[in-house]
């Protein structure tokens, strides 16, 4: 007779489907971003959303850059990004491009749900106009 625990086989974690290609494009764009606002100091979220609201010819690069420069804040700890081009992705990471995907295909649901499962309640709407402009250029749907 084989002992119980020998039966029993590890649960593995289910294998994620392969990103596209706009989406790893989004990705290291960010991940491009975040590394040159290394140095730069960390920017107060709601100013920095307030500032690209009064500036309606606000590029997508600055946009991007605070969003990454702002993360850390609104998720309440470091955010985990590779180096660009890396295959790896990190939970950070994954989130990133599922909100990125889900604004730019307007579903409302999905980003509500991404949003409510990681961003305080007063950062939200921030992270929500940051991440749509940051994504515009790109075709996530």
């Amino acid at each position: 007779m084989v002992p119980l625990y020998l039966e029993l086989q590890p649960r593995c974690r289910a294998e994620r489907p392969p990103p596209d290609a706009e989406a790893l494009s989004f990705l290291n764009h960010l991940r491009l971003v975040a590394m040159q606002c290394r140095a730069k100091a960390r920017a107060d979220l709601f100013e920095a959303c307030a500032l690209l609201s009064m500036d309606r010819t606000g590029s997508q690069a600055a946009h991007a850059e605070a969003l990454m420069r702002c993360l850390n804040q609104a998720l309440g700890q470091t955010a985990r990004l590779h180096a660009p081009g890396t295959d790896e992705l990190s939970f950070d990471e994954a989130w990133l491009m599922q909100l990125g995907r889900a604004v730019a295909r307007g579903d409302e649901a999905s980003t509500t749900f991404l949003l409510c499962s990681r961003i305080a309640v007063e950062h939200r709407r921030s992270i929500r106009f940051l991440v749509s402009r940051a994504a515009a250029c790109f075709s996530l749907n």
